[in-house]
């Protein structure tokens, strides 16, 4: 279980380094994936393979599109964390999140993946997410 979250910053050639205690669940490879709310998610094989079956099915129940399954399966990339614990983050994802090389990233656990977020939209979400658990009195 992925649980926590850690500031960190791009370097200039957008790599990252994974926090210590998310890498042994994720190495030597894991996948990258459009995350909802424009964030980046890391994942394991067996999440991923989950995420595509999960798709599948929403396409044959009509509830998501052929479109959203082909952008999903074409923006994932299988990455290998490097000596020193790094991941390199694709342009195409980075745009996505809003994520420039040098510029500072939060990595948060979501229990089941490890989520890259641009700081600003991250404490929004997590307010966002903090008042709704208030409200429902967890």
């Amino acid at each position: 279980m992925f649980v926590g979250r850690h500031e960190r910053q791009l370097d200039p050639k957008g790599r990252l380094a994974l926090p210590a205690n998310f890498r042994d669940r994720l190495e030597p490879r894991c996948y990258l994936v459009l995350g909802s709310d424009k964030c980046i998610g890391v994942v394991t094989r067996e999440v991923s393979e989950r995420i595509a079956e999960e798709i599948g099915d929403a396409v044959k129940r009509g509830e998501r599109s052929d479109t959203e399954r082909r952008a999903l399966a074409a923006s994932m990339l299988d990455v290998t964390i490097d000596a020193q614990g790094r991941i390199t983050l694709d342009e195409s994802l980075r745009r996505f999140a809003g994520l420039t090389p040098g510029s500072p990233v939060v990595v948060a656990g979501a229990f089941d993946r490890v989520e890259i977020w641009e700081p600003t939209r991250f404490n929004r979400i997590l307010e966002e997410g903090t008042v709704a658990i208030a409200g429902r009195g967890a």
